[in-house]
């Protein structure tokens, strides 16, 4: 049998380069491998933005059109969302009985992002313990493996101990130990040069109109040592010339790098150029786009169906772990 895989994403706004060629490229390579269950996390957006939730429900089915436009395929993959299957919310209330504080207040997301998010308030049960949800996320599923990066390496920690510390006290052995699966994720900076969000305004999103890309292109920032076109290149530090490595070919790359560090390209006819390429490399992701944007009807049947598969696998996990505690 093929192990299992779970992976979610919240529903916070539209994806970007970033996310094509971090998490969902990855995901493409995982469904060809494993029995994949991938779900919009549309609960775990309400534990920062339970103020203003009215956008969800659009960026849920945005995301969705997104995951099958970049190649998710539902014959290889389970697809759905979170809310639309109870039983991980009841798991949730199972462990959070069984969750010592301590191990929540440790977390060093939950330290870091009340930092860094001072304009919301995070002093809620909800945003403190949502790696409870996240865990019952994974365990309601009986996952083998979890797709993270290394910052996400304690959240796999602590599902571990909650698994560990629910079969120690119910004596039985429900949930296995989920192992996780760090991929190499390239970064794609934003055109600003920092890491490329939403939250940072600086993202080149996969629904972004020809005419817009080359506006967001020709504002990328290059080699800050550049300053006239006479003026030799570094393109091993240039941003534009990262995105050339992805959407432009080989050989043409190559001519680029050459042509820069001896002054023969300046840096406007180089964005011209990536830009050119970069729309035509999306340009398949957009029709597939296009495709789901007019069969709203295929859509829902394709979620509908990822929602019933995971519910029966949710329900029989949950009804399992019920049984142990004496419910």
């Amino acid at each position: 049998m093929k192990k299992r895989v779970l992976s979610g994403m919240r529903p916070t706004g539209k994806l970007h380069l970033g996310n094509l060629h971090g998490a969902l490229a990855n995901w493409k390579r995982l469904q060809e491998q494993y029995e994949c269950y991938f779900f919009v996390a549309d609960w775990h957006a309400l534990t920062s933005d339970y103020q203003d939730a009215s956008h969800v429900q659009e960026y849920t089915w945005e995301m969705l059109i997104d995951w099958l436009s970049a190649g998710l395929d539902p014959e290889k993959a389970t697809i759905f969302i979170q809310s639309k299957v109870p039983e991980h919310t009841e798991l949730h209330l199972l462990f959070s009985m069984i969750t010592p504080l301590p191990w929540l207040e440790r977390n060093p997301t939950y330290k870091e992002q009340r930092k860094e998010l001072i304009e919301k308030d995070l002093n809620t049960y909800g945003f403190l313990g949502y790696p409870v949800l996240q865990a019952a996320d994974i365990l309601i599923y009986k996952a083998h493996l979890v797709p993270v990066g290394v910052d996400q390496l304690p959240h796999i920690e602590l599902t571990r101990e909650i698994a560990r510390r629910f079969n120690y006290l119910y004596k039985k052995e429900v949930f296995p130990l989920p192992e996780p699966l760090l991929a190499e994720v390239p970064k794609l900076l934003g055109i600003d040069g920092r890491k490329m969000s939403k939250s940072y305004h600086n993202a080149i999103y996969l629904s972004d109109s020809p005419e817009v890309i080359k506006e967001k292109v020709s504002q990328m920032f290059t080699d800050k040592s550049r300053l006239r076109k006479s003026d030799p290149g570094h393109p091993d530090i240039c941003n534009v010339f990262s995105f050339h490595k992805i959407y432009t070919p080989a050989e043409t790359v190559a001519q680029i790098e050459e042509d820069c560090k001896n002054a023969k390209i300046g840096c406007v006819e180089c964005k011209k150029c990536l830009a050119e390429n970069l729309i035509q490399g999306i340009l398949p992701h957009q029709e597939r786009r296009h495709y789901y944007e007019t069969h709203a009807g295929e859509l829902k049947e394709i979620v509908e169906f990822g929602i019933k598969k995971a519910q029966m696998v949710a329900r029989a996990s949950l009804e399992e772990a019920k049984a142990a505690v004496g419910i």
